[in-house]
């Protein structure tokens, strides 16, 4: 299975899941997208390992906590590690921006 769809597997239990980007109207939703990629293991000048850095954005017009919370342990429990976490409220969509970051080696 691919690392994206690993990702919207595990995640669209609890919203609608989508890689990199949604135009609609949906609320909430999760978008995600990889912004980093880089070797984790070496061996015989051959990568072994990948190291992925993962941003997961929830997008909601009320209280995200349990959704957070939700997508934290389900990611968590297939081996992604939380490295950082941000909130944001978006002014001129009135809409509340959590996001994320991962990593995962595979």
């Amino acid at each position: 299975m691919s690392l994206n769809n690993l990702i919207i597997t595990t995640l669209r239990p609890f919203a609608p899941t989508f890689f990199l980007t949604y135009s609609g109207s949906i609320f909430p939703r999760i978008t995600f997208f990889e912004f980093n990629q880089q070797s984790a293991l070496n061996a015989d000048d051959s990568e072994e390992m990948t190291a992925h850095s993962i941003q997961v954005d929830i997008w909601s017009l009320n209280d995200y906590t349990n959704l957070v919370d939700q997508v934290k342990n389900s990611l968590q429990a297939i081996g992604f590690r939380r490295t950082n976490e941000t909130e944001f409220y978006e002014n001129d969509t009135k809409i509340y921006h959590k996001v994320l970051r991962f990593n995962f080696v595979q």
